[in-house]
């Protein structure tokens, strides 16, 4: 077991490291030779506070860097959620108006019966299939644009010889 006391401890290390100090400094060569051993060991503290303070504005800058970046990314992730649920809105719009259009062609009984495609992009419909006449085909045309949200429609139908 250790017989030193803590202050014995304490005493040794202290005089340990003033020499490892007195021994830095007398290495540092003849731009020392002039000054004394408290006025090295005073330099030598300044320097140790210039880089402590050096380190610190560093930091300083490397965290409002960091914060800087967080801040960018998060404005760019609310943009993309945005942009994400306009994208959503647009699809479920088109939905809706296709089902809409789909249903008005339904209770036409001259076109419930007839496989009328509907297709809507960006609230342009498009209407593909058979029509049984002319007059049935610019019916549906107009049940297609008379669904709110719909901006134009492109009337491919085609008339059914008969």
């Amino acid at each position: 077991m250790n017989k030193f006391s803590t202050t014995t401890q304490g005493r040794t290390l202290a005089v340990v490291s003033s020499f490892a100090v007195l021994l830095a400094l007398s290495a540092c060569g003849k731009q020392n030779e002039d000054r004394t051993v408290g006025q090295q060991i005073d330099s030598a503290v300044a320097k140790s506070e210039q880089m402590a303070k050096d380190a610190t504005s560093e930091a300083k800058s490397s965290m409002a860097s960091a914060e800087a970046k967080i801040e960018q990314s998060a404005t760019q992730a609310k943009e993309s959620a945005k942009d994400a649920v306009a994208t959503v809105g647009e699809k479920l719009d088109d939905a809706s108006i296709t089902a809409s259009v789909s249903a008005g062609l339904a209770k036409d009984p001259e076109l419930s019966a007839i496989k009328i495609d509907v297709d809507t992009k960006n609230g342009v419909v498009n209407l593909s299939g058979p029509a049984p006449t002319a007059n049935a085909r610019e019916r549906a045309a107009e049940i297609a644009k008379a669904v709110k949200g719909v901006n134009s429609v492109n009337n491919q139908l085609t008339v059914k010889a008969g």
